[in-house]
């Protein structure tokens, strides 16, 4: 068993039940109907409408890779007989920091101010899983 990888285990856990609860919350309240009222017009409510579906589609996308990465690694963690343990832990290191950099580049390219880098720090967490990812590859 690999004690880091199995931390990170943990924390995709419960990251799963955060987004599927705290952010599924905070999708829907965008629901452009509840604008309805605010003297916008039809044909903007119509497209609204349909960005935020095609939002909350790719939302329930990054459900399912949510629950894929945590599949992959509670076998990491406590299959020992999986086969290339080491290079799949390498994989979902590598993946974990493309996370960590895209949501920079994304902020970034947002130009959003420095107390945002803060405040939307799921950077750091996805930084934080592929160093535990990483340091957990080399004991298995």
């Amino acid at each position: 068993m690999s004690i880091p990888i199995a931390i990170v285990f943990g924390l995709m856990l419960l990251t799963i039940v955060a987004h599927l609860t705290g952010g599924l919350r905070d999708s829907l309240r965008l629901n452009p109907a509840r604008l309805a009222d605010n003297g916008r017009k039809e044909e903007e409510l119509v497209q609204l409408s349909r960005n935020w579906v095609q939002m909350m589609c790719a939302f329930q996308l990054v459900s399912v890779d949510l629950v894929v990465v945590t599949t992959i690694l509670y076998f990491l963690a406590f299959s020992p007989d999986l086969i290339q343990r080491y290079i799949i832990a390498l994989c979902v290191s590598a993946v974990f920091f493309a996370l960590g950099i895209v949501w920079l580049l994304q902020l970034a390219a947002l130009k959003r101010a420095p107390k945002d880098y803060l405040l939307l720090s799921h950077w750091s967490f996805w930084f934080l899983c592929s160093a535990l990812v990483f340091w957990g590859a080399k004991d298995i």
